[in-house]
C-alpha cells in the first residue's frame, strides 16, 4: 500500500489529488511517504515548500517499482478466480477434438479474456499430461486407473468401419485384402469393433497394415485412395470432406466408445474451467 501510495503521486505530483484519488487524507498520504522512507532508510522527496521533487533514491524505487505493482494486479486477478479470463488447458484424442475445439473457439470468441489451449492427443499423453498437472481438463476414451485421475463417464461414440466407397458389405477376406490404416488409438479401436462382429478376427496386428498417420484429419486420405480400410469414431469420420469417396459399413453389432471427463483428484477446478467444462457438456 505504500507504494502505490509513492507511485500514485509521483504520477499526480501532488498531495491533494493523490489523496483524492486513493480516497486517503492528505496526512494520510504523508504518513505512507515517511513509512516507506523509514523502512528504506533513504529520502525519497526532495520537499520545497508545497512542492517537491524526487530524490536519485525516489527515482530509482519508482523505476523498479512498476514490475511490483503489475506483479501485485496479476496476483489479485488470479485471486479472483473469474469465470470469463485466464488460459485453460485442454487435451483429448482427436475425434472428440475435432467436434469441442470449434466449440470451445467460439466461447472464446464471447468472452476474448478466456485462452483455449487445446492439445490433440491419444489417451496415453492425456493421461500421462494429466499427473504431470501440466493439464486442466482430459477426455480420454478409457477410464484412467491412475489413482490422481479422477474421470467421470460423459458421453458414448460410435465407431465405424471405413473403407474406400467402392467396397460394398466387405466380409473378412475383403478386410485382409484391403489391409489396415493405423493412427495411433488405432489397435484399440480395431479390436473393439472388429472382435465383436467377425468372428475370424484376432488381434490386429495379424492384418497387414498399409499405412500409418497421427493427424486426425488425415486417417481417412489413403482409405478415400483405395489403400486400406481403417476403424474410427463417428465425429471424425463426420469430419472428412471428401465423404464420397469412403463408405461407413453397417455392422450387425454396434459397438460405442465411452468418453470420459477427467480431472485431477488433488486440484481445486478454477471457475474458468468449469465454464469450458459446460460449455464441452453442453456439446456431447
Amino acid at each position: 500500500m505504500w507504494l502505490k501510495t509513492f507511485c500514485t503521486l509521483v504520477e499526480l505530483g501532488h498531495f491533494t489529488r493523490t489523496a483524492e484519488r486513493l480516497h486517503m487524507t492528505q496526512s494520510g498520504v504523508s504518513q505512507h511517504v515517511r513509512k516507506l522512507e523509514q523502512q528504506l532508510g533513504a529520502e525519497l522527496l526532495v520537499r520545497e515548500a508545497k512542492r517537491f521533487h524526487l530524490s536519485d533514491a525516489g527515482e530509482r524505487l519508482y523505476r523498479e517499482s512498476q514490475s511490483v505493482l503489475q506483479s501485485l494486479v496479476d496476483l489479485q486477478q488470479v485471486a479472483e478466480d473469474s469465470a470469463y479470463e485466464g488460459r485453460v488447458r485442454v487435451m483429448s484424442p482427436g475425434s472428440v477434438g475435432l467436434k469441442l475445439y470449434p466449440k470451445l473457439l467460439q466461447l472464446q470468441q464471447r468472452y476474448p479474456g478466456l485462452v483455449i489451449d487445446y492439445r490433440f492427443a491419444p489417451n496415453a499423453e492425456v493421461e500421462k499430461a494429466m499427473q504431470a498437472s501440466t493439464l486442466d481438463v482430459g477426455f480420454m476414451t478409457a477410464r484412467s486407473t491412475l489413482a490422481d485421475i479422477a474421470c467421470t463417464e460423459v458421453a458414448t461414440e460410435a465407431l465405424q468401419l471405413v473403407t474406400p466407397a467402392h467396397i460394398e458389405q466387405p466380409d473378412w477376406a475383403t478386410l485382409q485384402a484391403l489391409g489396415f490404416i493405423d493412427h495411433p488409438d488405432g489397435s484399440h479401436h480395431a479390436n473393439l469393433l472388429l472382435s465383436a462382429n467377425y468372428p475370424e478376427f484376432q488381434h490386429i496386428k495379424w492384418l497387414e497394415h498399409k499405412g500409418f498417420s497421427n493427424q486426425i484429419g488425415m486417417i481417412l486420405e489413403p482409405v478415400s485412395m483405395g489403400l486400406g480400410f481403417t476403424v474410427l469414431p463417428e465425429h471424425a469420420v463426420e469430419a472428412f470432406a471428401e465423404v464420397e469417396k469412403i463408405r461407413v459399413q453397417p455392422l450387425p453389432t454396434p459397438v460405442n466408445e465411452t468418453l470420459y471427463l477427467c480431472v485431477h483428484r488433488h486440484r481445486s477446478l478454477a471457475r474458468r474451467m468449469q465454464t469450458v467444462i459446460d460449455e464441452a457438456m453442453s456439446w456431447l
